[in-house]
Parts: structure tokens; sequence; C-alpha cells
């Protein structure tokens, strides 16, 4: 798997005894997680491209670069920004690329057999090439990523998930669902979550802007600093959709943490910055999220009065229908039945994606909504109105008339 790796390793993971054997010394470094206390937080409104498995890409407050056009032979299960952010890459399971905007294309394994599935695309520091990893760490190396290593012929506990670069493209971090960290090329080891048993599962990590640390982050927003990485806060414990990456601020000092559905949540010197524009995949696991991947179906379809699909929709209608076409979940056929008996009622501060928001005349007389949207993330939604199906944010038509809850069928 991958090429034949040449061993600058550090590594650890619970029982890795073969790396154990080959004499590596590990040392973890402090760890800082979500026990610690929390410093300030503040959610903020993001801008990101929303990828899903089946090849779809919705632009929020971001341009809109492309997406695949016909089926896929492999579900889509990353998608990477460019550098200066004018461009992605979707890469599929099978290593398929798709590269939009000034994402160039530079290989692919879409014609190689694979032991185990791709799982995450890095690309290097200037955006001239990119490496692939594999769930068993085989690493693919194209345009100026330069292979410095991998663990396709290690036994692992658990999967790797993904990779970090280092800040000069000399080396990269591989790290596992369990917090393994395997370390090549210049890149250094700080400390691993291998020994440690975590409430959730690691899902990616991100060097710190020197590249002496690094942070993990779980799926449940659990937040584990190594080198001189700092802990400024998490998410964990907090209700909402799987965690799906970190973003560190220029500085080192703040960091973003970036649920599946766009929603980013700011720590340290992040609480005065806007977030960064980043490419998430929105993987469904909830009936909520695959009310989003419905409503997305019916983008650019006509607003019609009293619409319940699938020629058009009001907006009502298109948020019933994306909550029943999936998971047979049903309500009230208008806006205002739905504010008033629709599922349980959710504080703003709490929506998920699929929530229903609302607009009404008098925000304590449900008799008085007038509007139904369906929120995504990251203070998205996608409604009727208008004249088609869109794309549009929570403040689009003012905060005046929004309802004070949402509602979760």
């Amino acid at each position: 798997m991958g090429q034949g790796w040449k061993l600058r390793l550090a590594a650890v993971g619970v029982g890795l005894l073969s790396v154990a054997m080959l004499g590596v010394v590990v040392a973890p470094g402090p760890v800082a997680g979500a026990d610690q206390a929390a410093p300030a937080t503040g959610q903020t409104q993001s801008n990101f491209w929303l990828a899903t498995p089946s090849g779809g890409v919705e632009a929020y407050g971001v341009p809109s670069y492309g997406a695949p056009t016909g089926p896929l032979n492999q579900p889509v299960v990353s998608i990477s920004t460019t550098p200066d952010q004018k461009g992605y890459w979707l890469v599929a399971a099978d290593g398929g690329i798709f590269n939009y905007g000034d994402a160039a294309f530079y290989g692919s394994t879409g014609s190689i057999h694979l032991n185990k599935p791709i799982v995450g695309l890095t690309p290097t520091p200037d955006g001239n090439g990119y490496w692939m990893v594999a769930s068993d760490g085989g690493i693919f190396s194209y345009g100026d990523a330069a292979f410095y290593g991998s663990t396709g012929s290690i036994h692992l506990n658990k999967p790797i998930v993904g990779m970090a670069s280092t800040p000069d493209g000399k080396g990269y971090w591989l790290v596992a669902t369990d917090g393994g960290v395997f370390a090549f090329g210049d890149a250094a080891f700080f400390g691993s979550t291998g020994n440690i048993t975590l409430q959730q599962p690691i899902v990616s990590m991100t060097a710190s802007p020197d590249g002496k640390g690094y942070w993990m982050v779980a799926t449940d927003g659990g937040v584990f600093a190594f080198g001189d990485a700092a802990f400024h806060g998490s998410t964990a414990d907090t209700p909402g959709e799987p965690v799906e990456r970190l973003v560190t601020t220029h500085s080192g000092n703040g960091y973003w943490i970036f649920a599946q559905d766009g929603t980013a949540t700011a720590y340290g010197d992040a609480l005065s910055q806007t977030a960064p524009s980043v490419g998430l995949l929105l993987n469904p696991t909830t009936s909520g999220d695959r009310a989003v991947l419905f409503a997305f179906q019916q983008l650019g379809k006509p607003y019609i009065w009293g619409g319940n699909g699938p020629t058009g929709y009001d907006c009502s209608g298109l948020a019933l229908a994306s909550w029943s076409h999936p998971d047979g979940i049903t309500f009230a056929r208008v806006s205002d039945d739905q504010y008033h008996t629709a599922g349980t009622s959710v504080p703003m501060t709490s929506l998920q994606a699929g929530d229903l928001v609302f607009w009404g005349y008098t925000q304590t007389d449900w008799t008085t909504v007038y509007h139904t949207a369906i929120y995504v993330g990251g203070n998205r939604i996608v409604e009727a109105t208008g004249d088609q199906v869109q794309l549009n944010t929570l403040s689009q038509w003012g905060t005046d008339d929004l309802m004070p809850n949402g509602r979760r069928p």
C-alpha cells in the first residue's frame, strides 16, 4: 500500500508492539482536553463549501466553482480547499480526484486497486501538489508533494482518519481514530491520545503555525493540544452536528472548531476574527441531515404557492417534503401550524441541521407566522422564496420578524 516507506517514524497507539520493537521511544507531551475549564467562546457565521458524499457542493458566502455532474464510482470522502481558498479538490474513496477553481489536477488512484479506501487529501503549503491518505496509512503523493513514509505495512490498532503537513511541506503527521500519531519527514512527535480512553473518536489534526505542535479534535469537539499548540476551549458535551475539523488562526493563539454543517465556534483570538472559508463534508447521520440533503436536491426548482413537489414548492411545502421523503417524518402542512406543533421547540442558540426556523409578525403569537425555512448550519438556510428554492443566510430577511424558537420534527 503506497510507496515503499523510509523509516523516520515516531508513533504511538494502544499496544502498537510493532513500533515499540523498532526502538521508538514514546514520550507523550501534556494533554489539554475538554475536561479543562472552558475559556470564552462564540459561534460565528461562517462561509463554506458544503460537499455531500454523492458529489454535490453547495456554496455559502463563497463562489461556486463546480461539482461532478454524473454518478460517482465511489462516494466523496473529503473536500480540501487550495491555500488561497479560490478552489477545492474533492476526493472519493477510490482516490478519484475532482478539481475546481484554481485547484489543479496532479494525479489520482482512481485506476489503482487499493488495499484500503482513501480517507482524506492534504494539499502542500503552496497548493502545487497533494497527498492522499488511506485508512491503513498508505500515502500517495502527487505534484510537489514528496513521499516521506507511511504506515501502510504496519498493523494499526485503529484506522487512520487524517493527516497534516508541516509548514514547509517537508513532512507530515498521520492520525488514527484513537489519537495515535505517526510522524514522518521533518514532522516531530509531540504526543498522542493513543493510550487514553476517548469518549468519541478523533476525526482530524491541525499543525500549529510554526509546526512545533498540533491539535487533535474528536467528533464531539473535544480538543487535545500538544507541543506549543495551546488549549483554548472545546465544544465537547455541546449538542450539535459532528465536528469535522479545527482551523488555527495565523498566530496560533486561537482556533475555530467546525461542525460538518458549517457551524463554527471560535476560541482564543479567533473570537475577534472572521472565520476562514473552509470545505466541509456533510455525511448524513441524523434525520435532520437527510432533510438538508433532500432540500439541496430541490435547489433551483420554482416557487409555487401551495407546492408540495416534485415540480416546485412553497416554503412550508419544502420543509414538509424534506423531512417526509427521506425518513417518513410528517407534521403540519402550513407554516404557522408547523411552528405550533412540529416536533419539539428548539432555542435559536441550539439549532442543528434540518431544524425549522420561522418568521412571524408577532413573536409571541404563533398564528402570525408566515414563513419557514430549513436550517443548515453556520447561520445558513435553505428556503423556497422569491421565484425558487435557494440558499440564504438566517438574517436574509432581518431579525425583527424571526421567531424566538425553531422546531425539530
